[in-house]
């Protein structure tokens, strides 16, 4: 099994994923185009295309999506990657078709992405223990991939390729847009007259209880609110007193919440009437 893992990309992904395989043993190996200073015991190579890469088990590509196929090429013409490697990239969007430049190596190539977010390193092995990471790929690279998601305490998923896009599309409304809402929750707390200090600490305990109840009993029933009680009244009066961007997207988010509602059909009814009404 792989036991030396060599990753090109130096920023908070490279960085958090090395950090994690280092202290469940790994040898790692870290490449990136600039010097900086690295959480100990990673040590970082800068310049040209380190030695190293013929020398180990697995290359793992941490890099932004749109560079990982430029990437790949630079390494096919540096002629260092061989049939006895698996080459990886950490894209939750692409997958092995990314890293065709190298096909000829005869590398096992495929993809391993951890779905978690990794915006600081050192307490990224933590963050990292019981988090699903999927595997896509060759069946060589699939094996070698998951291992190493079961070595730092992640569990492996495999995913097909053709799925990749609506997979990541699931993961960004997930994560990412859980902190865009927020920032827009935040500034209409502000709005209503909350200082940024009482709004930051309102929106932390808020959305906390609300993961809590997401994490023990799933969508359906963790929803709360004026939609899942069918108060129509309350859904007018929000409407009432937001105005565009932020009434579009308050009308979007009831009609999903809609969805997951346990009402009768006349309120049910009543709510979709509200929120197809101009203000």
């Amino acid at each position: 099994m792989a036991t030396t893992v060599g990753i090109i990309g130096a920023g908070r992904a490279g960085l958090s994923l090395g950090l994690a395989l280092a202290r469940a043993d790994y040898v790692v190996r870290l490449y990136g185009r600039r010097a900086k200073p690295v959480p100990p015991p990673l040590t970082l190579s800068t310049g040209r295309l380190p030695a190293w890469l013929a020398h180990v088990d697995v290359i793992i590509l941490a890099v932004p999506d749109d560079a990982v196929r430029g990437v790949a090429s630079d390494l096919a013409a540096s002629r260092r990657v061989t049939e006895t490697q698996v080459v990886l990239h950490l894209s939750g969007a692409l997958d092995r078709e990314a890293l065709l430049p190298l096909e000829s190596s005869g590398a096992a190539l495929g993809s391993l992405h951890p779905l978690q977010t990794l915006s600081d390193p050192q307490t990224a092995p933590q963050r990292l223990q019981g988090a699903v990471a999927t595997v896509e790929g060759d069946a060589r690279a699939v094996a070698i991939a998951a291992a190493l998601a079961r070595g730092v305490g992640m569990e492996p998923v495999p995913i097909s390729a053709d799925q990749k896009p609506l997979y990541h599309a699931a993961a960004v409304v997930a994560s990412n847009f859980v902190v865009a809402l927020a920032g827009v929750a935040q500034r209409l707390f502000v709005g209503a007259g909350l200082s940024d200090a009482a709004a930051r600490k309102a929106l932390a305990t808020l959305m906390a209880g609300a993961l809590e109840n997401l994490r023990a009993a799933g969508p359906e029933t963790a929803l709360t609110g004026p939609v899942a009680r069918g108060d129509v009244e309350t859904v007018r009066r929000h409407l009432e007193v937001l105005h565009g961007a932020d009434a579009e997207l308050y009308r979007t988010l009831s009609r999903a919440a809609l969805q997951l509602a346990r009402l009768d059909p006349e309120r049910r009814r009543a709510i979709e009437e509200l929120l197809s009404s101009p203000f």
